[in-house]
């Protein structure tokens, strides 16, 4: 025995990473990351993989800190009670507290005939798979990108600015969280690149096929390239092994992050669900998620009390090519304002968070703990409400 505290983080992403460079701040922990790929994914570039501008990969050894042993594998199974993890590659890994950060992924589409013809592109083998596909289509081939996210987004116009032919077909509004003035200035953009946007209702898509994306209102749209962008889901690793989740899989926890069945697993990142009320899906939020799981667990060894996440937003980023882009701010509580910078300031801001959030990390491993972010109570108020509105025990609801 080291007389180590052992801690796994399972997951490699910004919320991964974050926290077992955090927990380095500690002589007596050691600190195991298992995650399947050797290379840390830019998961905020995988549009530019696409494009071809850029291969999204960084090297461990640029933002991991050389304390933090490194596994590649894949858990299958997380036993609480024996504290161990299973491998796929075989064998086990012990620990005396686990960080659950393994992130997200493509939903599943439920959308007759996306699976099949349809690329996903939330991944790293997602979006090399698809950027093959693209490379072989013609460049007159007409691309269809489904989702108005971030995502969906960034690929129609990274696409489009290489003269394919785009569809974006948003399935409601166009960049749902951005304000009304960045979303004119997002659609001016795209609408200059040529990219057809398709919203509202009547947009939603009903069923794809090899060559065709079919909509609500029965137009049929000749698809060469369907690109899947709608929604993201997490692994389903902590309901296999028995820990209560939320409806998408993510993993129920308290606000200090703490596993609502286990004191000694604690999440973080895109799969953790804070009292059931998750914060949205982002790098920006997994670094935050990610370093404030490491903390609860450094309090925890320290035999302190671990306090609740306080986590303010600054607000969203959106590539719109190579050449411009936009910022849009938001207030605290992660809403839209009136204020952002579009074009190539907005570009250049994008880039400037992208570069960033890699060096956050670089940062941390170099010195732990370092790491600080924007606040919000709001978040507090909003529990505390839902607990006075809450049936009491012997009522039911309606």
């Amino acid at each position: 025995m080291t007389g180590n505290t052992e801690v796994v983080v399972v997951g490699g992403g910004y919320a991964g990473v974050m926290a077992a460079n955090r927990l380095t701040q500690r002589d007596d922990v050691a600190v195991t990351l298992i995650n399947p790929r050797p290379n840390f994914v830019e998961r905020i570039r995988l549009h530019q993989l696409v494009g071809g501008s850029h291969d999204a990969v960084v090297d461990y050894r640029e933002v991991l800190a050389e304390r933090v042993r490194l596994v590649v594998d894949t858990v299958t199974r997380i036993d609480a009670a024996g504290r161990n993890v299973v491998l796929a590659g075989g064998g086990t890994v012990g620990y005396d507290y686990l960080i659950y950060a393994v992130g997200s992924g493509s939903a599943d589409p439920r959308v007759p005939g996306a699976a099949e013809f349809a690329y996903p592109i939330a991944t790293l083998e997602e979006a090399q798979r698809l950027r093959a596909v693209v490379g072989a289509a013609s460049a007159t081939d007409a691309v269809t990108v489904v989702g108005a996210g971030p995502t969906g987004i960034e690929t129609a116009a990274e696409l489009a600015e290489q003269g394919r032919r785009v569809t974006l077909v948003c399935g409601g509004v166009l960049g749902p969280y951005l304000h009304p003035r960045g979303r004119r200035s997002v659609a001016g953009r795209l609408a200059k690149l040529g990219v057809t946007v398709l919203e509202g209702p009547d947009a939603k898509v009903t069923a794809v096929t090899r060559d065709a994306v079919r909509l609500g209102d029965g137009r049929t749209l000749p698809s060469a390239v369907t690109i899947w962008t709608a929604g993201f889901g997490v692994p389903d690793l902590a309901g296999r092994s028995g820990l209560s989740t939320d409806a998408l899989g993510r993993l129920l926890t308290d606000e200090t992050l703490t596993s609502v069945d286990d004191a000694r697993i604690i999440a973080a990142g895109d799969a953790a669900a804070p009292s059931d009320l998750p914060f949205r899906m982002s790098c920006q939020a997994a670094t935050r998620i990610g370093a404030h799981a490491a903390d609860t667990v450094l309090s925890r060894i320290a035999a302190e009390q671990p306090v609740p996440i306080n986590l303010g937003f600054f607000g969203q980023c959106i590539s719109l090519g190579r050449r411009a882009g936009i910022f849009q701010f938001a207030s605290k509580d992660d809403t839209a304002i009136k204020l952002y910078v579009g074009g190539r300031p907005g570009a250049k801001l994008k880039e400037l968070v992208c570069r960033y959030t890699v060096k956050h990390l670089a940062a941390e491993a170099r010195k732990p703990g370092s790491l600080t972010w924007v606040k919000d109570d709001k978040r507090r108020e909003l529990l505390q409400a839902e607990r006075r509105e809450a049936p009491v025990v012997g009522e039911r609801a309606a």
